[in-house]
């Protein structure tokens, strides 16, 4: 068998951390803290990240299109819909509760919500799950441009005019609905995960680890002398825009290409929670909402200055019982996206 990649486990496992640390933080009314926004400013890139290794690894864009979109359909739309009605009923079964505290709900129910943003009351993260199947189905028509000749050409230029358009949409204040502005973003990330593993694979060892090196030195530069960010899930560019994405696309390609040829040993928790990210990524909201509302239930908020009690708990109650629920959830397809894989006769690679 093939030996597992430990650096892209390893990269995930940083991206939930930070993904689950930042709503807690969140919940408990620490977001706009100097020292979290510090810590946001330097690992902004985390979530472009999932698309970058998507690419990476993918090699099945191409091929019959029904099968394509059904296979990708149940690994990511399943457990959308899943998962975001588990959240909601999370979320409506305290809602009485919250009503007869404070006289209506914290947060306001607008039907807009869903179709504006694609994320779900009770578990606002499960937009990912809806742009990153828009996004495969976009790679995968781009893929299949049989009108100009020659078609590779014609398809690199698609992908590159992928962030002006990203970056008009949020120009425009990102019209399209169920947050899909950010698709083109994520078509283009995805295309230079690809494109980065043929680099790499003929560049070497040595030269991928100095080109590599020369970029995450220029991260670390640029994002003090010319700082952007670009927050994926809300298609926002935060200070210079063109900062953003190119710090952005720099990090990406030298943490990944020197990480990849050091090469990275695994480390046993990170690792473990990269290897069994979905997990953590579906489940780890609606702990946080079971959280949150029983403590208002009786009487006590989490959010607000000095709740450091609270994220101390949170930390510790999330990850347990989200690595508790990790063998459960795997074993129900429905839930975890981990359905056999189809014959590759439908799906060729290109």
């Amino acid at each position: 068998m093939k030996e597992r990649n430990h650096t892209f486990d390893f990269l995930c496992g940083i991206c939930i951390i930070r993904m689950i640390l930042l709503h807690i933080i969140t919940f408990c009314g620490h977001k706009d803290d100097d020292w979290w926004a510090e810590v946001m400013g330097w690992s902004f890139f985390f979530m472009c990240f999932f698309f970058f290794k998507a690419g990476y690894f993918n090699k099945t864009v191409s091929g019959d299109t029904g099968a394509y979109i059904k296979d990708k359909a149940k690994r990511l739309l399943i457990p959308y819909v899943a998962w975001g009605l588990i959240g909601f009923a999370v979320y409506a079964f305290y809602l009485p509760f919250e009503i007869n505290r404070y006289g209506h709900p914290i947060e306001p129910m607008e039907w807009s919500h869903l179709w504006k943003t694609s994320a779900v009351w009770g578990n606002e993260p499960m937009w990912f799950l809806f742009s990153f199947f828009s996004s495969y189905v976009l790679v995968h028509f781009i893929k299949k441009i049989h009108i100009v000749k020659p078609i590779s050409v014609f398809q690199t230029v698609i992908i590159l005019i992928c962030p002006f358009l990203s970056y008009w949409m949020w120009k425009l204040e990102n019209p399209l609905p169920m947050s899909l502005s950010n698709v083109f973003m994520g078509v283009f990330f995805f295309n230079m995960g690809r494109t980065w593993r043929w680099l790499i694979e003929r560049m070497g060892r040595h030269f991928t680890l100095v080109v590599s090196s020369l970029m995450i030195v220029a991260f670390i530069v640029l994002n003090i002398v010319w700082h952007g960010e670009y927050i994926m899930h809300s298609n926002y560019f935060k200070g210079n825009e063109l900062a953003a994405f190119v710090n952005t696309v720099i990090i990406l390609l030298g943490l990944s290409g020197f990480l990849l040829k050091l090469p990275l040993g695994r480390v046993p928790i990170i690792n473990y929670i990269g290897q069994h990210s979905m997990v953590y990524f579906v489940v780890h909201y609606p702990i946080l909402q079971f959280y949150r509302f029983t403590h208002i239930i009786f009487g006590h908020s989490i959010y607000g200055k000095g709740h450091w009690d609270d994220i101390i708990v949170l930390i510790f109650f999330v990850f347990a019982i989200s690595t508790w629920l990790v063998p459960y959830v795997e074993k129900v397809p429905w839930l975890s996206g981990r359905w056999k894989k189809p014959q590759t006769s439908n799906l060729k690679p290109q």
